[in-house]
């Protein structure tokens, strides 16, 4: 875990708010069949495909929707041809099998949050 809590505090780290955020937009350009969504900032504008929504509505969904779960992370993984369902990119965001708290932890390191005093609060 530390190895890679270097390796991503050695990168551009931003954290948007929502007052950071001016506009998105999403939509499904001309001769193409999957969506992309478009977050503009005050500084950048970030363009996701829509198998990279899809994984973060995943994420999003399982944490607010499951009584006791935490945390969730994903990978990328290349499948090959026959590793995967028909329609399907062969890089993909798949779920990794990491204990909730480790990815809690690593995430609160990175980000350089503080860890609260009353567990219950969590």
């Amino acid at each position: 875990m530390s190895n890679e809590v270097n390796e991503f505090n050695n990168m551009n780290l931003k954290v948007y708010r929502n007052s950071d955020i001016l506009k998105i937009a999403a939509f499904i350009p001309p001769c193409h069949k999957h969506l992309r969504l478009a977050i503009v900032t005050k500084d950048q504008v970030i363009v996701l495909h829509e198998a990279t929504v899809a994984a973060i509505v995943r994420a999003y969904i399982d944490i607010t929707t499951h009584p006791i779960r935490r945390a969730v992370e994903y990978t990328h993984v290349k499948l090959g041809k026959n590793a995967k369902k028909q329609g399907y990119a062969e890089d993909q965001l798949i779920e990794v099998n990491e204990v909730e708290s480790t990815i809690i932890d690593k995430w609160g390191k990175v980000l350089k949050l503080e860890k609260c005093i009353d567990e219950k609060s969590r």
